[in-house]
């Protein structure tokens, strides 16, 4: 399989009670999703919580994810922010050893416009020799890379390689895959609609429901990229009603409980963040005995 084709996994950054990083289990969540089957991990991205973490905290959670993963499977690095500088300088510093993309989301809160967007990914794709996954992500950042800017990136830049795309939008992704170079990847970023999107010329998915059930997902994206829909469809459908409730009440507060659920690690998060309800944690676990 080509790189970042089939299913990579959002990792969850498993933590102690006391908020501290698990590392035990982050350990064993990495060969839980390593033996599942999955083709690439994504160490923190949005569901590793990367926003709570410290700069020495991610550059621990970097490096001892490089070594437990020990280039069994391809491990890709989330780095963004909404101060470029500040992001480019972060990733000049990146210790890439072990890593062999970034994926990088574009800037929150500020709400740049499209040629903001393209000088912000401009900026990042000259300050490192590694690929680049763009991250369009507008439900969480307040604002949308449009297909024009994208396929403006992916022309003009060697080493941006792909979009994880998590718009949404059809018409948006109409667009970008009638314009976008014929090796430019679109991973899904939404794990609901993945299969449709694959079915669009999509190369995979980069999922946070891959944390919990890696066989299940990369099963389904395998038989999607063969062309197999119908085999697909199955799974696809069995896994709806779980899907929804990994998102119900907050991500990756949902998949934490189901890790918690499968002896993968405990859940806690860090505030803003909270735990799942009661009657959620009841949900997902019987959901869960009927997909697993």
């Amino acid at each position: 399989m080509n790189k970042f084709h089939g299913t990579g996994v959002a990792m969850v950054t498993p933590f102690h009670a006391d908020g501290q990083v698990d590392y035990d289990a982050l350990q064993k969540l990495i060969d839980h999703l390593i033996d599942g089957g999955v083709e690439y991990l994504v160490s923190l991205g949005t569901t590793g919580e990367s926003a709570t973490l410290s700069k020495e905290e991610k550059k621990q959670v970097f490096a001892f994810t490089a070594r437990a993963v020990n280039k069994r499977v391809l491990l890709v690095a989330g780095i963004a922010g909404n101060n470029t500088l500040e992001t480019v300088a972060e990733i000049k510093a990146f210790d890439t050893t072990g890593y062999d993309s970034i994926l990088s989301a574009s800037p929150h809160y500020n709400k740049p416009t499209q040629e903001g967007i393209y000088q912000h990914y401009k900026a990042i794709a000259e300050a490192t020799p590694l690929p680049i996954i763009l991250y369009n992500v507008p439900s969480r950042t307040g604002s949308s890379v449009s297909a024009q800017t994208t396929v403006r990136l992916a022309t003009d830049f060697k080493n941006i390689i792909g979009i994880k795309e998590a718009s949404g939008n059809f018409e948006l992704l109409n667009q970008l895959f009638r314009d976008k170079p014929e090796d430019f990847l679109v991973i899904s970023g939404d794990d609901p609609i993945s299969l449709q999107m694959v079915a669009m010329g999509g190369v995979g998915v980069i999922s946070v429901v891959g944390n919990a059930l890696p066989r299940q997902f990369s099963d389904m994206i395998r038989k999607c990229l063969a062309g197999d829909f119908k085999g697909a469809h199955a799974s696809h459908y069995s896994m709806i009603e779980f899907t929804r409730l990994m998102f119900a009440e907050g991500s990756p507060a949902g998949v934490k409980s189901a890790l918690k659920a499968l002896g993968v690690c405990d859940d806690p998060l860090r505030l803003p963040l909270v735990n799942v309800s009661a009657d959620a944690e009841e949900k997902i676990k019987e959901q869960l005995e009927l997909v697993k």
